[in-house]
């Protein structure tokens, strides 16, 4: 299982965005992101670093894998 790297919650929302992930709103300190024909919404802290159980869970969610993550990173 590769390494996660330490990463923002602005970072992270870059990097779903390559996979067509669309912000919708911010409440406080979560950005909430949706895809087209997804049934899943993502909440991700604007935090200065998103720690790694948070972050393999929203990739998770997403549908993707951790290699597929990490090549957009």
């Amino acid at each position: 299982m590769p390494k996660l790297p330490r990463l923002s919650g602005r970072e992270v929302v870059k990097i779903f965005q390559h996979f067509s992930w669309v912000i919708v709103r911010q409440r406080g300190s979560h950005m909430i992101l949706v895809k087209e024909n997804h049934h899943a919404t993502l909440s991700v802290p604007d935090h200065k670093e998103v720690a790694q159980g948070t972050l393999r869970g929203l990739i998770r969610s997403a549908g993707l894998s951790v290699e597929a993550f990490l090549e957009n990173s």
